[in-house]
């Protein structure tokens, strides 16, 4: 699989460097992009579910990195009390070895 990685930035300011075992990140998100931080959530559980079937419909199992981080993505927005309008930064699109999709 060609997994990937997305930095966004939070509303704080902090920015967070994302995996994700596929692709299809770049299906929903799009670099310099600010999403709301539900709009944000929704599209991640969206392209991380389905980045995890494309694992399993490939080796059999679904995978736990892209569900470990749509865990970390909402525990980061709950945890931090944004409001459902803040907006969040799709600062980067990534591949495995760090050069700029």
């Amino acid at each position: 699989m060609p997994e990937m990685y997305f930095d966004v930035r939070w509303p704080d300011g902090d920015v967070q460097r994302c995996y994700s075992p596929s692709t299809v990140i770049e299906d929903y998100f799009t670099v310099g992009t600010e999403y709301t931080v539900d709009d944000f959530l929704e599209r991640s559980r969206t392209a991380l579910g389905i980045a995890g079937e494309r694992v399993r419909e490939k080796f059999g199992f679904f995978c736990t990195g892209a569900s470990g981080q749509l865990e970390q993505l909402e525990e980061t927005a709950r945890a931090r009390a944004f409001p459902a309008d803040g907006r969040i930064l799709v600062e980067a699109l990534l591949n495995a070895d760090g050069s700029p999709r």
